[in-house]
């Protein structure tokens, strides 16, 4: 499975190349820690998502999806071996106890699912409609009106409309959906491997700074309730293991980008009902065959782009 990035195109309309670079022996350990992150939201990202087909199942079936977790996870463990400290070694080893469960799991029981098997725990989880158990879209936490809804909708939007990203035609979800929102660090932390490389000191501060900020405003906010949510709806199987490895890397991403969230407690969670603005739809897809997201790369600077995103639109995100 890999990201399916679009070319980013300069003023000219015509895709800009960057020039060939040599990884030095300085960058090539961070170039390597964001890919793996990378990896890893990936993963998860795709975890979410209803099974359209056999794809993700097969994934799964054939381990390489704990090959590939496995794989990223321990390129992370030994580049932060020297850097890192207690919090994030006790998450990544938390990690990797969750790809054995999902290892374990599959040869017990998923080897033997089909297709319906894995759509039916979906469902049982998730239900067809928004689950208020344990819903996967962030809007439904801490806002117990829809103007307070819209509000951080908007923010979500502006962090996407900064990187120039819009989401898939293929597969319809909001943009506030779990799914979504891990693609989008996905996508940064690529970004970030690719800045490390091509682009200057000031771009990669931006991407940098777009982590941690969506990180702090948006995921470790609302994810830690929603995972403990999950691990109480999913009780056993795949998206009881999947709500550990959620809440474990969320709290390490927390620790390594050395952000400090406010998470919502269980008090906080007032869900009302989002009614999307009329003639808008929030459509989303990690999957490899759905183009996932359709990732125009904005390489003339994304700060410039939100700021004048905000002027024109009104919208609160920033990176």
């Amino acid at each position: 499975m890999s990201t399916d990035l679009k070319e980013a195109k300069n003023g000219t309309g015509k895709a800009a190349v960057a020039d060939p670079v040599r990884i030095s022996p300085k960058d090539s350990p961070s170039v390597e820690r964001a890919l793996s992150r990378s990896k890893l939201y990936l993963l998860l990202s795709w975890s979410y998502l209803f099974p359209e087909d056999d794809e993700f199942l097969d994934y799964l079936q054939s381990g390489e999806f704990v090959e590939d977790g496995r794989v990223a996870l321990d390129n992370l463990t030994k580049l932060l071996e020297d850097k890192g400290g207690e919090e994030t070694k006790e998450r990544l080893q938390a990690v990797a106890g969750h790809f054995d469960a999902i290892e374990e799991w599959i040869s017990s029981e998923g080897s033997n699912w089909n297709l319906q098997d894995l759509r039916d725990d979906h469902k049982r989880v998730f239900s067809n409609v928004i689950s208020l158990d344990c819903p996967p879209y962030e809007t439904l936490f801490g806002n117990d009106h829809v103007f307070g809804q819209s509000y951080t909708m908007g923010d979500i939007a502006g962090f996407y409309n900064a990187f120039g990203l819009q989401l898939s035609q293929d597969i319809h979800e909001r943009l506030d959906h779990l799914s979504v929102e891990l693609e989008f660090i996905h996508y940064l932390a690529y970004k970030e491997s690719y800045a490390l490389l091509h682009d200057g000191k000031e771009k990669l501060q931006t991407v940098i700074d777009a982590e941690k900020k969506f990180v702090k405003e948006h995921l470790g906010r609302w994810v830690p309730l929603f995972a403990g949510m999950l691990k109480k709806k999913a009780d056993y199987g795949f998206y009881k293991i999947l709500a550990d490895f959620t809440a474990d890397w969320v709290g390490f991403e927390i620790a390594y980008l050395a952000v400090s969230p406010q998470p919502y407690s269980e008090t906080d969670y007032r869900p009302a009902t989002f009614v999307s603005p009329e003639g808008q739809s929030f459509e989303c897809g990690a999957q490899d065959q759905g183009n996932e997201l359709n990732l125009l790369m904005n390489e003339v600077g994304a700060q410039q782009y939100l700021d004048k995103d905000t002027n024109d639109s009104g919208q609160s995100g920033s990176a």
